[in-house]
């Protein structure tokens, strides 16, 4: 007696369910966010559709919005896999209602409405406070290093480029040397083409790295004049050191974690609530330290919810007397670390007795961090931004942005 087995047809004919909501397990993230977008006033991107009478009807833009965010919640950035996986995955297609998009269309609505888009955080940010989601007790800052849409191996150092700029500019006028020396047999074989691409291709090569270099002096000329009104010494030219990316200009080359590497990248700032893990404040900036991103980033957290969190906490990065004293004008209470601490350190007992006067501000929040309260209320910092970091990394994949430029990246 042969073996009994459920039931396998390949060519068996199918009837998916009548309605949508029986496509998948009621409490999909994809009906979630699908909720969520109804919700949303997305005034500033359908008022872009409304006047416009050319052409055939768009794809809705509602729908459009929710397979976006649906497709970054999921960890699928690329217009093109967003495309693939209309096509292919029921939970794409349920809040697409089967709409089919291409990528191109796709990359096209985020590049156009990028601004807007950024736009809802604030309007989810107020979903979460009516929703309990975030109390402001406590919040953590830190950033982290994403890779830019482009290589560090077309980065080229100020000094680099003087040297090449000589090196073509002599190359361009040795290919116009040859070119008016080429007789008609010469032209026969080698052609003038190969010449003339060659020709092409340097002269284009020393455009560029032209460009590059007038944007680092601009940039020195621009710092030395800052330099200037805040009474210190710059020398109004670009280090040697000094380095500017061809393929994205505005990204730079950072140290990654531990500083074990370099990456082009940029640095995006978080600032986290610790009661949900919810971001109250995020943006992307190309500064490779985190100095003076600390008042910036509370500031943006006010401006979002409207309030001032009670506690701060950042790791030594953002330290500096400067920044302990404006975030005590605002009104909460921080704990920056002054010192580079390794994880898992136990830095030694505070000091008893009453807290000297002349104690300077490094010091004093030094003996803040030794007390019991203290250590507790800095150890909140590894258990709420950190994690966050590592979903959006490990978890949803991003590692890399999609677009180049410091405003699409920040809009990303």
């Amino acid at each position: 007696m042969s073996k009994t087995y459920l039931p396998y047809d390949p060519d068996q004919r199918l009837l998916l369910p009548a309605a949508l909501r029986e496509w998948l397990p009621e409490d999909h993230q994809a009906y979630f966010i699908s909720d969520v977008v109804d919700q949303l006033d997305l005034s500033e991107i359908t008022s872009r559709y409304e006047g416009e009478r050319r052409g055939g009807p768009p794809y809705n833009p509602t729908m459009m919005v929710k397979v976006l965010l649906y497709a970054y919640c999921v960890g699928v950035p690329s217009s093109r896999r967003i495309a693939t996986r209309l096509h292919e995955d029921i939970a794409f297609r349920v809040p697409a209602v089967n709409n089919t998009p291409d990528f191109r269309t796709i990359s096209d609505f985020r590049k156009d409405h990028l601004a807007a888009l950024s736009g809802l955080f604030r309007q989810v940010l107020v979903f979460c406070q009516r929703a309990g989601l975030v109390k402001l007790g406590h919040v953590a800052l830190d950033g982290t290093k994403v890779r830019a849409n482009a290589s560090k191996h077309k980065a080229m150092s100020y000094k680099r480029m003087k040297e090449k700029e000589a090196q073509l500019q002599g190359e361009v006028d040795e290919l116009l040397r040859r070119a008016q020396e080429v007789d008609e047999e010469e032209d026969r074989r080698y052609g003038k083409a190969k010449q003339g691409d060659a020709l092409a291709f340097r002269e284009g090569r020393l455009e560029r790295i032209r460009e590059a270099m007038a944007a680092l002096e601009a940039e020195a000329q621009a710092e030395a004049e800052r330099a200037a009104e805040e009474g210190r010494e710059h020398p109004g030219e670009p280090d040697d050191k000094a380095q500017r990316n061809f393929t994205d200009p505005e990204s730079r080359i950072m140290p990654g974690a531990g500083g074990r590497e370099f990456l082009q990248a940029y640095n995006c700032q978080a600032v986290v609530d610790h009661e949900h893990q919810v971001i109250v404040a995020a943006r992307a900036t190309n500064q490779a330290s985190d100095k003076g991103q600390a008042m910036m980033m509370i500031e943006e957290t006010i401006t979002n919810v409207r309030a001032v969190p009670r506690e701060v906490s950042a790791d030594a990065g953002y330290y500096s007397a400067s920044a302990v004293a404006d975030l005590q004008a605002l009104g909460a209470d921080p704990f920056v670390a002054p010192d580079k601490t390794r994880h898992g350190h136990q830095p030694p007992p505070a000091p008893r007795g009453r807290i000297p006067k002349d104690l300077s501000p490094q010091d004093r929040m030094r003996r803040k961090l030794q007390t019991k309260r203290g250590r507790k209320r800095y150890a909140l910092r590894m258990a709420t931004v950190e994690p966050v970091f590592g979903q959006i990394k490990q978890g949803r994949g991003f590692r890399r942005f999609l677009m180049r430029g410091l405003e699409q990246v920040a809009g990303e």
